[in-house]
């Protein structure tokens, strides 16, 4: 597939529009994988096509602004460049951790027996079976996953709970209908009815089974690059350490002012991993027992211009590389705009695809990268 390449000068007058070949590097004899993921959003699947838009750029170190799973950071890690890889929500943090910020250490065997063995000298709280009863998981699941959670903070390295936490958040992903913890919808498991969507075999598999496969696809990820990589838990208008090259993917808003509120749709993972604190947090008037959070303006059509050009600011002494889809709030004129304030050269490389909606209807869709240097 071709990608578009444009390139602005400041006062946004098109210099040139090319077509450029896109090259995906062929990674198939690396012995290290990224971890198999349900996650929203995740851009696993074009990260060849974003290392080859980016690689003859002048850079040594890669900041992953909004990291999410991780897979950016990854692939670029693989390439040699030394990462930074940032995400306010503590799940995603401890995916970092796990394959972005970690060069060694695994689980071993005998700790994925630890985490899935219900130890008789434990006193196990009851907290998810007590809070979130009928809602995304059956009375035994509910069971398993506090064993497990009291279980993996028994474990003696930080590391290795961020590998453990990972893969059983991935394990809870698989189980879930839509891989989502949006609605209260355990029915959706067990109802008589024909479905369009989901897999009822995996849903009704086994924790443990599930736990300890991602546990081993998280093992085989971990490599080190020879560098001193960073994960880092921070609001990305907090960050201050710098590298050269700044990739920022933030919360997508639809051109019809649909956004994707990922502390919402993955607010169980997000306890788990704060597992103490995780009472004080859910707003119990919910359903479906969401946690209490803050305003974002990644979700807001009315505050997402503002808050991207407040973000584009404050990294314009680097190179920066904003992911985006079109068509979405902002529309990619103004990003470029607002970068054009910014950086004397705005690039635009886009990958075009198509979504199916219907039988009848095609929507067309770009996958942007928006480069901005000076």
């Amino acid at each position: 597939m071709n990608a578009q390449v444009t390139t602005f000068l400041s006062g946004h007058a098109i210099l040139r529009q090319v077509a450029v070949r896109s090259v995906i590097p062929d990674i198939s004899g690396m012995e290290h994988r990224f971890p198999s993921t349900r996650y929203q959003g995740s851009k696993q699947k074009l990260v060849g096509w974003i290392w080859d838009s980016i690689k003859d750029l002048s850079f040594d170190s890669f900041l992953d602004a909004f990291s999410g799973t991780g897979s950016v950071g990854y692939h670029v890690k693989q390439h040699g460049k030394r990462i930074v890889s940032n995400d306010i929500l503590k799940f995603n943090h401890q995916i970092a951790l796990s394959l972005i910020q970690n060069d060694a250490v695994t689980l071993s065997d005998e700790d994925i027996r630890m985490v899935l063995t219900n130890d008789p000298s434990i006193d196990y709280p009851t907290f998810v079976q007590d809070t979130f009863k009928d809602i995304y998981y059956t009375d035994e699941e509910n069971a398993f996953l506090d064993m497990a959670l009291t279980n993996i903070s028994y474990l003696d390295d930080e590391i290795k709970r961020a590998l453990a936490y990972s893969a059983l958040g991935q394990a809870c992903l698989v189980k879930r209908p839509f891989n989502l913890f949006h609605r209260k919808n355990l029915y959706v498991r067990f109802a008589e009815v024909d479905r369009s969507f989901g897999n009822k075999t995996t849903w009704d598999g086994e924790f443990a089974g599930f736990f300890s496969r991602f546990a081993e696809e998280f093992d085989q990820a971990v490599f080190s690059n020879g560098r001193e990589n960073k994960a880092m838990n921070e609001d990305a208008f907090d960050l201050l350490e710098y590298t050269d090259l700044v990739y920022i993917d933030t919360p997508y808003l639809s051109d019809g002012g649909v956004g994707v509120d990922y502390a919402q749709f993955y607010h169980f993972l997000e306890g788990m991993v704060d597992y103490d604190n995780w009472r004080s947090r859910i707003d119990m008037g919910s359903k479906h027992r969401r946690l209490m959070v803050g305003r974002t303006p990644w979700t807001d059509r009315n505050e997402i211009g503002g808050a991207l050009d407040q973000l584009i600011r404050k990294f314009s002494d680097r190179i920066m590389v904003i992911s985006y889809r079109s068509p979405g709030i902002p529309s990619e004129r103004t990003i470029c705009d607002i970068v054009g304030q910014y950086c004397s050269v705005v690039k635009v490389v886009r990958k075009e695809y198509k979504y199916v909606l219907s039988k009848k209807v095609e929507r067309k869709n770009g996958e942007l990268l928006i480069i901005g240097y000076t």
